[in-house]
């Protein structure tokens, strides 16, 4: 009999001895190490030097892991620290799930100025250079929502529906199996604004920080038909999910960023010796 709909891993974690690999952590890590790859391409491709990528990474990573952490925890923290809640040790439980797109790309994005103020670059043409690479490890890093068996859809009868275990269904939807794969439904709009942004970077030489916000715009109108269809607990503000406002906010910013930059510096940066240099002449590149 052919399944009509999808199946759902019964397992996210394998010992290795006393040690767990978490499924969770690879998709992240998968993610990550692609983006640093790609980005690297992407820059060197626009002429900057090559290992800057990964040297920014090491500061931008952990900002992020931190800042999406952060994030996750203060818009739920009724999970951790509400009546019967997780308590706080579990609110640091990074590998059981939970990080806030959000607060990923604010705290990546002070982790990168930091990076590239100690490497003399300036951030909008970096930000530019990873940009879709950083959509494609959003869309990576989704697949780990799958091996937990979180964050999915209203229930849903469509062939691509998403079976749930009993063990995972939210109260009130007990005898609900299958419901709406959002974790897929973001992975593929991810990819898809990787797409457009190269395409549109390539066509029309963008520059200073538009390539960024390109990418940031194009998420934020994924993003908020996604938080219509998801079913776990969220504050809400005037109707809204939290992440719809927090997706209108930044899409109108991407918005404004992107007229005002177009006006103010139209075209593309020009690479001085293969490297972007800071704004900063104070910033001394390290030895």
């Amino acid at each position: 009999m052919v399944r009509s709909y999808l199946p759902s891993p019964h397992q996210g974690v394998w010992f290795l001895g006393p040690f767990p690999i978490r499924a969770y952590a690879l998709c992240i890590l998968a993610g990550i190490i692609f983006a640093v790859w790609f980005g690297e391409r992407r820059w060197r491709e626009r002429g900057g030097k090559p290992g800057m990528v990964g040297d920014v990474a090491i500061w931008a990573v952990p900002f992020g892991i931190i800042g999406g952490r952060i994030y996750h925890v203060i818009t739920d923290h009724q999970i951790y620290f509400g009546p019967g809640g997780r308590g706080f040790l579990a609110s640091l439980k990074i590998w059981d799930g939970g990080l806030g797109i959000w607060g990923a790309v604010a705290f990546g994005g002070v982790g990168a100025w930091i990076g590239c103020r100690r490497r003399g670059l300036a951030l909008p043409p970096f930000a530019d250079s990873i940009a879709p690479a950083v959509a494609i490890a959003q869309a990576m890093g989704r697949w780990g929502n799958w091996f937990n068996q979180e964050l999915f859809g209203r229930p849903t009868s469509l062939p691509w529906g998403l079976h749930i275990d009993a063990a995972h269904r939210p109260v009130g939807y007990a005898n609900f199996a299958t419901f709406h794969p959002t974790f897929l439904y973001e992975s593929l709009w991810c990819l898809g604004v990787a797409a457009v942004v190269i395409w549109a970077d390539r066509r029309y030489k963008m520059g200073h920080g538009r390539v960024f916000a390109l990418y940031v715009l194009l998420y934020t109108i994924g993003r908020g038909w996604i938080e219509s269809l998801r079913i776990d607990s969220a504050h809400r503000i005037g109707g809204l999910r939290l992440n719809d406002w927090t997706s209108l906010i930044v899409g109108v910013g991407a918005v404004a960023y992107l007229v005002i930059s177009a006006r103010r510096h139209p075209g593309r940066e020009d690479l001085a010796n293969g490297e972007i240099l800071s704004d900063s002449a104070s910033v001394v590149p390290e030895s």
